[in-house]
């Protein structure tokens, strides 16, 4: 019996050992096949994008305290936030996905939407790089100005104007939550399509905003109160 287990142990062992060449031979070639960050470094400076000190500071806190609410603490894959996710996403569907800022700017750029460990192989890699090549500050700069926000509009500077025909200066703190919950279902979650839905989403960011310390019990009972007047 004993001889039994040694065997089996050996088997276990190599197997992991395997796995993990296997995995590091995965990372080396994904690796020598990334893209430069030569279209990040053009896209800022494209016309029409926003520098983050021109945006509203109740419209960035919304969106990292759904998005990423680690984002100024880990380097590109927040490992705490994939294991919270994945056991907050087992009772509600209001919670926040395991991609970081930072993955989701690698997506928007250079990646498909196709659920595959490839793709997540090659978005955790480009995370990385990006993390080096940028300040925290300029990775959350891109994303404002990138991310698909539903109605044909790409950044919260062309999503203000689509869904409320202001500029970004001019968000209230209601509205600015409600962009904010556009991201993770665009199509499903705006408000044009379904304000109820839109509306919980909205509830959910301000009462997260408030729980972190972003905003205070008037704020955030003014916002919920706040009727939503669409363009």
């Amino acid at each position: 019996m004993k001889r039994l287990w040694s065997h089996l142990l050996g088997l276990l062992v190599l197997v992991v050992a395997t796995c993990a060449l296997l995995g590091t031979l995965a990372v080396v070639v994904a690796s020598r096949q990334l893209p430069p960050l030569d279209a990040i470094a053009a896209f800022r400076h494209s016309a029409g994008y926003v520098p983050l000190d021109k945006m509203p500071p109740a419209l960035t806190q919304a969106v990292v305290a759904i998005e990423d609410e680690r984002f100024y603490l880990h380097d590109g894959i927040d490992y705490v936030g994939v294991i919270r996710a994945g056991v907050a996403n087992l009772s509600d569907d209001l919670s926040q996905g395991a991609s970081t800022i930072t993955m989701q700017v690698a997506r928007n750029f250079f990646l498909s939407r196709e659920k595959t460990y490839t793709r997540k192989l090659y978005e955790a890699l480009l995370a990385y790089r990006i993390e080096g090549a940028f300040s925290k500050d300029e990775i959350l700069e891109l994303y404002m100005n990138k991310v698909y926000l539903g109605e044909g509009a790409y950044g919260f500077a062309q999503a203000a104007r689509t869904y409320f025909g202001k500029p970004l200066a001019e968000l209230t703190l209601a509205e600015a939550a409600m962009l904010a919950g556009l991201p993770k279902a665009p199509s499903a979650n705006n408000p044009v399509v379904n304000p109820r839905r839109a509306r919980q989403r909205q509830a959910y960011i301000l009462l997260r905003m408030l729980e972190l310390g972003r905003i205070d019990r008037h704020q955030y009972d003014a916002a919920l109160l706040e009727p939503l007047r669409l363009r």
